[in-house]
């Protein structure tokens, strides 16, 4: 287990302004007591943080360009067919995945191929479950092609999340399981697949990004 580098600069800021904090009440003479619970909380706060920017470590065994690997840790919230209008502009399979503030939050690609699409949007901060959140909220869009087809994973800020990392750009050639980037402080990420794609989760399943298989494409499209 290590920290992600989103979460150096994060932790740093905490442990200073918890730092001055607790020295400000030992400066103008706070009691034992009151110490003690400032540094009790301030601990408490500090790992907290310190949870939300570790980087398990996990290896695709078997990188499978039909096989679409979970991009995010969380709880399966949508399983549906819908309309994609950013990219696709016809209907697809959409399954979502919400990822609470104690969940891993790096994302990871969920299949072999190039980087056919790569956009970020700014956007409110709705709470991540809410219906408009995948169009109206901060996000990133990126899709992923390879002879199998092509599948969309959007990336979506919550009410707390306030910063998507995105490290990809178009035209990038990536391999299944690396890493797509990071969203801070609870948040959303969508997956669109071709309408009637095979899929293994279920609704309110616990899913782990670089490990679950949540889909199946279908045979080569090129042959």
């Amino acid at each position: 287990m290590t920290i992600h580098r989103e979460g150096k600069a994060s932790l740093i800021i905490t442990l200073v302004t918890l730092g001055i904090v607790n020295g400000i009440l030992w400066r103008y003479g706070a009691s034992d007591i009151m110490l003690y619970i400032s540094l009790a909380i301030s601990l408490i706060l500090f790992l907290i943080v310190l949870q939300f920017f570790r980087y398990p470590k996990r290896l695709v065994s078997n990188p499978n360009g039909h096989e679409i690997l979970c991009p995010a840790d969380g709880k399966v919230v949508v399983i549906e067919d819908t309309i994609e209008s950013e990219y696709f502009e016809d209907e697809r399979l959409m399954i979502s995945i919400f990822m609470s503030p104690i969940n891993v939050h790096s994302n990871h690609h969920p299949m072999n191929g190039e980087i056919a699409y790569s956009k970020y949007h700014a956007g409110k901060y709705l709470v991540a479950w809410h219906p408009k959140s995948s169009t109206e909220n901060e996000r990133h869009t990126t899709v992923y092609k390879n002879n199998h087809g092509e599948v969309l994973v959007r990336q979506i800020a919550g009410a707390l999340a306030r910063r998507i990392v995105n490290y990809m750009n178009g035209g990038e050639t990536v391999k299944q399981g690396g890493e797509l980037g990071f969203i801070k402080f609870g948040s959303r990420v969508d997956v669109y697949l071709p309408v009637g794609t095979q899929y293994n989760v279920k609704l309110g399943q616990t899913v782990k990004a670089k490990v679950d298989v949540i889909a199946t494409l279908s045979e080569d499209i090129s042959s």
